[in-house]
C-alpha cells in the first residue's frame, strides 16, 4: 500500500511540475487560395446525385462523370481504375519509385434517409442547397466533401505543374456503408496483387472537434489510430409451444428476456490504456490543474477516470468493448407461446478485445445452458494501433498544424468502421482523420438530420489535402 501511494504522489508531483498549458502553435505560411464558389458548387452537385449504398449504379456513373468534369486534369493525368459497382482507383505516380506510396481514402456512397423524417431537414436532404454559410444534404459529412476536398487539392497542385516524387494512390469505394466488401475490398486485393506497400493510408474517421471535455478551451484534432472491431452474437431460447393459457413456469420468451437483462447488466471490462491513454496523456498538458493531476496519477486513478467515461456513451465507447442489443423476435400470436425467441447482441470491439473472448464472456455471464449462443456472420477484430513515431502519424500531424494552427493534436480510437480495415495489412501506418469541425450538436448530424458542412470548413479541407500531398512527397523516408 505504501509503494502505491508512494507511486500515484509521484505521479501528480510530476504532471502539477511538468505539464503546463501549452499555448496553440502558428501557423508557419499562408495556405493557398481555394475557390470557394467552384469548390463548393461541385460538392453541392455531388450531393444532388442520391447515391445511397446498394441503389442504382446510374447514380454512381453520375458521380463520376461529375467528378471527372469538375477535375479535368486529375482524370486525365492519373491512371484511373474502375472497379464494379462504382468503385475508383486513382494513381499519381511518382518519379521516385524508391519511396514507398501513400493512400488517401473516401467514398461514394451515402446512407439513406429514414422515411417520413425529410420534412425534418432545414432544406431537402438531396438539394445541395448553400444556404447561412453551409453546404446542405446527405453525403457533407459522410463522406462526399471528403472526396471533393482530396480532387480539389490534386488538381490544384496539377495546375501548378506539381510532379509529385511519392506515388499516391487515391481510393473512393462505392459500398462503404455496409462494409466495403465489392470496393475496398477489391482496390486492396487489386493493390496486393500488384505487391503494393504503403507508407500510411488516411481514411475517414475522427474529426476536428470543440468541447471534447471540461476545461479544454481550444479544438482537438483527433487521428484515430485505430478502430474498434465488430461482432454480432444470436441468443436463442427454445420452449414447448402451446396455449398461453396454460404457461409453464418458465418459457422460451422468459429465459432469453432474462439472458438479455443479464448481458446488458454485465459490460465487458473497460481500461484506459491504447488509444484512449494516448489520447488523455496528449491532452493533459492542455486542462487544468486538477484534471492533469487525474491523467499523471494513472493507473490507479484507472477506477476515476472509467466511472466519469461511463457516464456518457460517446465516452463510453471509447474504453470499453460495448453492448447493444439490437433486434429481438418471439411469437406470431397473442395467445400462443413461442417456440422460440430470438435477440442479436452487437459488440464493438476495443484492442486488446476479441470475438472468442466476447463469446466467453456470454457463456459465463448468462450461465443458462438453454440459451443457444452463436455468432453471427464473419467478425471484425479490432484493428492494429498505429505507432505514434511513424512517418504517417508525423505528416498528418504536421499538416493538421499547418492548416489549423490553433487545434491540438492528440491520437485516439474511431468507435465506427471505415473502408481501412480492408488496407491495414497493407501499411506501415492506418489513419483516420478528416479535416472537418465539429461541435457537440454537429455529431448527430452524421447519418442523422440536416447534415451539413461550413463553407469556409470546406476550403481548410482542400488546403489541409494539399498540404498533406506536398510534405509526403518531401519526406525522405525509402522503401
Amino acid at each position: 500500500m505504501r509503494n502505491k501511494c508512494f507511486l500515484m504522489i509521484a505521479g501528480l508531483l510530476w504532471m502539477g511540475c511538468t505539464a503546463a498549458v501549452l499555448p496553440p502553435a502558428e501557423r508557419i505560411k499562408p495556405l493557398p487560395e481555394v475557390d470557394a464558389g467552384r469548390l463548393t458548387g461541385t460538392l453541392s452537385a455531388a450531393v444532388r446525385i442520391p447515391s445511397v449504398t446498394g441503389s442504382s449504379t446510374k447514380n454512381f456513373e453520375a458521380v463520376e462523370t461529375l467528378l471527372r468534369r469538375s477535375f479535368p486534369l486529375t482524370f486525365s493525368r492519373l491512371d484511373v481504375q474502375k472497379f464494379p459497382g462504382g468503385s475508383l482507383l486513382l494513381e499519381w505516380s511518382g518519379r521516385n519509385q524508391e519511396k514507398l506510396p501513400y493512400l488517401l481514402l473516401g467514398h461514394l456512397d451515402v446512407v439513406p434517409v429514414e422515411s417520413g423524417t425529410e420534412s425534418d431537414w432545414n432544406f431537402p436532404p438531396f438539394s445541395g442547397a448553400i444556404a447561412n454559410g453551409y453546404v446542405w444534404g446527405r453525403g457533407t459529412l459522410d463522406c462526399k466533401t471528403t472526396v471533393v476536398t482530396i480532387l480539389a487539392a490534386v488538381e490544384g497542385l496539377l495546375a501548378t505543374g506539381f510532379s509529385p516524387e511519392r506515388t499516391l494512390y487515391l481510393a473512393f469505394g462505392a459500398d462503404e456503408e455496409v462494409g466495403g466488401h465489392t470496393g475496398a475490398a477489391a482496390i486492396a486485393s487489386a493493390l496486393d496483387a500488384r505487391s503494393v506497400r504503403l507508407l500510411f493510408t488516411l481514411d475517414e474517421g475522427n474529426v476536428i472537434v470543440s468541447d471534447i471535455m471540461p476545461g479544454l478551451d481550444q479544438p482537438a484534432a483527433i487521428i484515430g489510430v485505430a478502430e474498434k472491431g465488430y461482432v454480432s452474437f444470436e441468443l436463442t431460447a427454445r420452449g414447448a409451444g402451446g396455449h398461453s393459457s396454460m404457461p409453464p413456469r418458465s418459457s422460451a420468451a422468459g429465459r432469453l428476456a432474462r439472458a438479455i437483462v443479464t448481458v446488458e447488466a454485465s459490460p465487458m471490462p473497460g481500461a484506459i490504456e491504447g488509444p484512449t491513454r494516448a489520447m488523455l496523456e496528449s491532452i493533459a498538458p492542455h486542462l487544468d490543474t486538477a484534471t492533469r493531476l487525474a491523467i499523471g496519477a494513472l493507473p490507479l486513478s484507472e477506477p476515476l477516470i472509467l466511472r466519469s467515461y461511463d457516464a456518457t456513451p460517446a465516452l463510453s465507447a471509447q474504453v470499453r468493448t460495448t453492448t447493444a442489443v439490437t433486434m429481438m423476435t418471439a411469437g406470431t400470436k397473442e395467445n400462443v407461446l413461442p417456440q422460440k425467441a430470438e435477440a442479436v447482441v452487437n459488440f464493438r470491439l476495443r484492442p486488446g478485445d476479441t470475438a472468442a473472448g466476447v463469446a466467453d464472456h456470454l457463456r459465463r455471464v448468462i450461465d443458462d445452458p438453454e440459451i443457444e449462443i452463436s455468432q453471427r456472420g464473419k467478425a471484425n477484430e479490432a484493428s492494429p494501433v498505429a505507432a505514434l513515431d511513424s512517418s504517417g502519424y508525423k505528416l498528418v500531424s504536421d499538416a493538421i498544424r499547418q492548416t489549423f494552427p490553433e487545434a491540438i493534436v492528440v491520437p485516439g480510437l474511431v468507435v465506427g468502421g471505415t473502408d481501412t480495415r480492408h488496407y491495414v495489412g497493407l501499411a506501415e501506418a492506418s489513419l483516420r482523420f478528416g479535416p472537418m469541425r465539429l461541435g457537440p450538436s454537429d455529431l448527430a448530424r452524421i447519418h442523422g438530420t440536416n447534415e451539413r458542412i461550413g463553407v469556409n470548413n470546406i476550403v481548410e479541407m482542400a488546403q489541409f489535402y494539399r498540404q498533406l500531398i506536398v510534405d509526403a512527397d518531401r519526406a525522405s523516408r525509402p522503401r
